[in-house]
């Protein structure tokens, strides 16, 4: 508490029924508050009794979260900070229309908004009402892709499928911010959201499991700078410049040519072949791969995808089948956010 330059201010707003309580559960199972086990069932910010029988939040609730962050990941604040160990005051806000005066509330008190968006469900009414009282208030959005194992248990949507409703969801957000908020030159600054620069995160709040490009950026830049030799240790600062490179790499009209390992622009390589986007191969595809092996009990080739995502289980979490799997096996890092 006496590190204020090491202190962040939430909100978690959304349209209703888009998950917000949920991930909350997950956010605060990382803390170490809640057992894992009960991570994304539990509701714990929903504390009053009308709540848990009707299983929506009516009042705004804080929660205040302990985080110690790795070296290689200090090299990405560029704010002021002091140590690696961060105090995170989480606020959950309601998310029916009847309650908005409690999101104002809880904004106003807040330096940032994390806006959950239901990947099936796309941009809502009161996703955009929640965004429009956030850019009123001057918060910093920061946009979450939340129930991503319905798109793909439920929907089974292909990667090229996925990568085109998250793309649409990216944009509606920003003609919402570009609608109600001001230009670059105002006191904000640009608040438009961009996966390339790790202000768009994409996972399952229910299943526990969250990343941005960041995290698999991380994962390449390792792998590629393994492959070229490089017996030179990069500090943190290059590791950092390299890992924001490798971001731009994976979104957008970029693609991948598994042939010579290069990237390219063009949709076709020399000898007309469709090249895959760099996101549904490098990003989706594992995540598919898992999702596959697992749903499908094949678990010599699951135990093979985990070990080379380099997901770390204990004996018990090995025995666990099917969904109870994936909960546990896809913990990638949680989604990180932009003050």
């Amino acid at each position: 508490m006496d590190k204020k330059s090491n202190i962040r201010n939430m909100s978690v707003i959304a349209h209703v029924d888009h998950g917000k309580s949920t991930l909350t559960d997950s956010l605060v199972c990382k803390a170490g508050i809640i057992a894992g086990a009960r991570a994304g069932e539990t509701r714990f910010t929903d504390t009053r009794k009308d709540e848990q029988e009707r299983c929506i939040t009516i009042k705004s609730t804080a929660i205040s979260l302990y985080y110690e962050l790795a070296e290689n990941d200090l090299a990405f604040i560029k704010q002021c900070k002091d140590g690696s160990g961060f105090l995170i005051n989480l606020i959950d806000s309601p998310g029916h229309v009847d309650f908005s005066s409690e999101v104002t509330a809880a904004l106003r008190v807040t330096d940032g908004a994390l806006v959950v968006v239901d990947c099936v469900s796309g941009v809502c009414v009161q996703t955009e009402t929640v965004l429009r009282q956030a850019i009123a208030e001057r918060i910093k959005p920061v946009l979450m892709m939340n129930k991503m194992d319905r798109a793909l248990l439920e929907l089974q949507l292909k990667p090229d499928a996925l990568f085109a409703t998250f793309q649409r969801i990216v944009e509606n957000v920003n003609v919402i911010i570009a609608t109600y908020g001001e230009d670059e030159g105002g006191p904000m600054g640009s608040i438009m959201v961009d996966p390339m620069v790790g202000t768009v995160g994409f996972g399952s709040g229910l299943h526990g499991w969250a990343f941005t490009l960041k995290q698999f950026a991380e994962m390449y830049v390792a792998k590629f700078t393994a492959k070229g030799d490089q017996k030179t240790e990069m500090n943190p600062e290059e590791r950092c410049k390299k890992v924001e490179d490798m971001m731009k790499k994976l979104w957008g009209e970029k693609f991948f040519d598994p042939s010579c390992g290069k990237f390219s622009k063009s949709a076709t390589n020399a000898a007309g072949e469709k090249l895959p986007r760099t996101f549904c191969q490098l990003v989706l595809d594992p995540i598919f791969k898992v999702f596959d092996a697992i749903m499908n009990f094949n678990k010599e080739t699951a135990d093979k995808l985990i070990k080379k995502l380099d997901v770390k289980l204990d004996a018990d979490d090995k025995e666990k089948e099917g969904k109870p799997l994936l909960k546990v096996c896809h913990h990638f890092r949680n989604v990180v956010w932009r003050n």
